[in-house]
């Protein structure tokens, strides 16, 4: 029997234990944290958005990171897959808005539960609390691991699927780049990928927590248009953040890269109305609260916070009375609306995104297999590989298909040897 050690706990590493296991290998999963699938338990905000309900096709351009390497790990093992392998097993999923795949509990453990309920019934064994420090290898070929604790485990192949350098606090902390590494592997530079936006104004602390439903937001170097994305955004204490932000964030950390900055972030805070109705829709406003001062007859239009930094943002003053502003300032006001701009100085740092963008090199690793062109039965998957895309579930799948497509070539290396 064919024996396969996969190193780390998560997403990728739990589906090719699944994989390699229901092959009839005997399988090890090594994992460093107490538990599996920590990152896992945070995704989707604490629900975990499985994967997305659409097509491959689909899946590959949401993945911008090199996402067409994965065509073959796709077709091996499908969004469609994942989910029937989920509800063959009494988990029920949903869908939501943008295709986003739910289970109906809403509930992120119970995923995790799923999963590691999956890989028990196919016979796999799980080590938590276990750090690999080394991939061994012996004339070319992975044998085996080293741990830190000095104990060593040898095996027909090793999958590598210790996840990215985000979120350290869920065990990815990177480990899994300097093993493939040393054994000679390229790694691209790390970067953050889906990660919130810094800015430095006055008012960001004013708005901390204001949720925008339904807007428009592009992140614009000088003249340029680099992206834009419609949905919601959320501000914070450092900057923006929400859906749209952190799909965006992909666009400023390249434009950072190759020297464009200084950067703005445009928000079209009423995409549904050109610039006419909603000059109509203010104008229709102001008649109404004719005699009030400025601040206090923006209720119907802006959220409580947003409406004294809209007003500076125009060139007005709080205190002027309705009915003495003039068509220019109407006009400059509706203007600000449909193009509130923020200044951005940068992205979170790498440890609070949730996708980390670079890693292993797809140039030295077999599409098909997923198995290492420099070391023979070393198989990575997941985010130690670079390939990254945008939020939606992707991201999730990628490490699905990878690991799937990892354990199952790993588990044939016996029959190979036969």
């Amino acid at each position: 029997m064919c024996k396969v050690i996969i190193v780390g706990g998560g997403a990728a590493g739990m589906l090719a234990g699944i994989a390699a296991a229901q092959q009839g290998a005997k399988v090890i999963i090594f994992e460093k944290m107490p538990n599996i699938g920590r990152k896992l338990l945070i995704t989707g905000k604490g629900r975990c958005n499985i994967t997305n309900d659409c097509t491959t096709q689909e899946l590959i351009k949401q993945l911008p990171g090199n996402g067409r390497f994965l065509y073959g790990a796709f077709s091996q093992f499908s969004n469609i897959d994942m989910v029937e392998l989920l509800e063959s097993h009494g988990l029920k999923t949903k869908v939501e808005r943008g295709g986003r795949v739910f289970p109906v509990s809403d509930r992120a453990m119970d995923v995790v539960d799923k999963l590691r309920e999956i890989f028990n019934l196919a016979g796999g064994k799980i080590l938590t609390k276990k750090t690999v420090q080394e991939i061994l290898v012996l004339d070319g070929k992975a044998i085996g691991v080293r741990c830190t604790d000095k104990s060593s485990e040898l095996a027909d192949a090793v999958v590598l699927a210790t996840g990215g350098a985000s979120y350290p606090g869920t065990g990815s902390t990177g480990d899994g780049y300097h093993m493939a590494e040393a054994l000679g592997h390229t790694i691209v530079p790390l970067k953050p990928s889906l990660v919130p936006l810094e800015c430095e104004m006055d008012y960001i602390s004013t708005l901390q927590g204001l949720s925008l439903r339904n807007v428009t937001a592009s992140i614009v170097y000088k003249n340029e248009v680099l992206g834009h994305e419609f949905g919601e955004m959320l501000f914070t204490h450092f900057g923006v953040s929400g859906p749209i932000i952190l799909s965006l964030s992909k666009v400023v950390a390249q434009a950072k890269k190759d020297g464009k900055y200084p950067l703005d972030l445009f928000i079209d805070l009423k995409p549904a109305l050109s610039l006419e109705k909603l000059d109509a829709r203010v104008q229709r406003d102001f008649a109404l609260y004719s005699r009030k001062k400025l601040a206090n007859g923006l209720k119907d239009l802006l959220p409580s916070s947003l409406i004294p930094v809209i007003i500076d943002a125009a060139c007005l003053q709080q205190d002027q009375d309705i009915n003495q502003i003039t068509k220019e300032q109407r006009k400059k006001f509706v203007e600000t609306i449909k193009n509130f701009s923020v200044p951005i100085v940068g992205t979170r740092p790498l440890s609070e995104a949730i996708v980390t963008a670079g890693g292993v090199s797809t140039k030295e690793i077999n599409p098909k297999t997923l198995e290492s062109k420099l070391v023979k039965a070393l198989f990575l998957a997941g985010e130690v590989i670079d390939v990254d895309g945008f939020t939606g579930g992707y991201n999730l799948q990628a490490a699905f298909s990878s690991g799937f497509a990892a354990g199952t070539a790993a588990a044939t290396i016996s029959k190979n040897e036969v």
